[in-house]
C-alpha cells in the first residue's frame, strides 16, 4: 500500500467524517470519555473496533507485541503501557478493562523459538519474557509432545490469564477492582472465523463471546 492509497482512504474517512461530523465534534468538545480500556496485540489483523463494531470514543486501545502487560513497577523509566494503564484507569476512569489475545499470535509461537542475540531484538527478546510463564503451563499441561498447534492455542489462552494477573499488580487497578468499580475481561480473538472467547471466572474455561449476547 503506497501513499496514494492511503491518501484516498483519508479522503473517504474524511467523507465519513463529514457524515457523522455532530458525534465527532462532541468527543472533541466534550472529550473523551471511552467506555473500557482495550489492550490487544499489535498484529495487524487484530482491529479492535471492527471486531466489536464500536463507535469513535468508546475503546481507548493499547496494543503491544502479545497483548502482554508487564508487571506493576514503581521506578521512573519509561512504560509505556503502564502510563496507557494508569492513564485509562484514574483519569479516564474507564469501568472495563478488556485483554485481549488472538490465535496465530506471532509473539506467542516465538516464545518456542530461540531468539538470536541480535542487537537489533534486544528489547523483542526481553519483552517476550512476559509470556515465558504462560508457555511454561501449556507445556506442563499438554507436554512437550503434544501437537504444536495445541500448545500455540493454549499458550495464546494463557497469557491472558496471565496478562489479568499483571494488571492486578496496579495500585489503581487493584483498588478499583476489590471495590468492585472497575471489571477486568479476558477475551481470545480468532482471527480465522472473527469469533472471540471470553474467559469465565467461574468456570475457568473461554466461552463464546456470542452467548452473552443472548442472555
Amino acid at each position: 500500500m503506497n501513499m496514494e492509497e492511503y491518501a484516498k482512504g483519508n479522503q473517504l474517512f474524511r467523507d465519513y467524517f463529514k457524515k457523522n461530523q455532530e458525534s465527532l465534534l462532541h468527543l472533541v468538545e466534550g472529550g473523551q470519555s471511552p467506555k473500557a480500556l482495550f489492550i490487544g496485540c499489535s498484529d495487524s489483523r487484530v482491529i479492535p473496533d471492527m471486531m466489536v463494531q464500536t463507535n469513535p470514543g468508546d475503546l481507548f486501545v493499547v496494543r503491544n507485541v502479545g497483548n502482554f502487560v508487564p508487571p506493576f513497577k514503581p521506578d521512573e523509566d519509561f512504560h509505556s503501557t503502564a502510563s496507557a494503564i494508569e492513564y485509562a484507569v484514574s483519569i479516564l476512569n474507564v469501568g472495563e478493562i478488556i485483554i485481549c489475545g488472538h490465535t496465530h499470535c506471532g509473539a506467542c509461537e516465538h516464545l518456542f523459538h530461540e531468539i538470536d542475540d541480535n542487537p537489533h531484538l534486544v528489547h523483542t527478546k526481553k519483552w517476550l519474557e512476559l509470556g515465558e510463564s504462560a508457555k511454561q503451563s501449556a507445556i506442563l499441561s499438554l507436554g512437550l509432545d503434544a501437537k504444536r498447534e495445541d500448545l500455540l492455542r493454549l499458550t495464546e489462552k494463557l497469557s491472558v490469564m496471565k496478562q489479568i494477573e499483571n494488571i492486578l499488580t496496579y495500585p489503581n487497578v487493584k483498588e478499583r477492582f476489590e471495590a468492585d468499580d472497575l471489571h477486568i475481561h479476558g477475551w481470545c480473538y480468532d482471527v480465522e472465523t472473527g469469533k472471540i472467547e471470553y474467559y469465565n471466572a467461574d468456570t475457568y474455561e473461554f466461552l463464546p463471546l456470542k452467548d452473552l449476547a443472548l442472555k
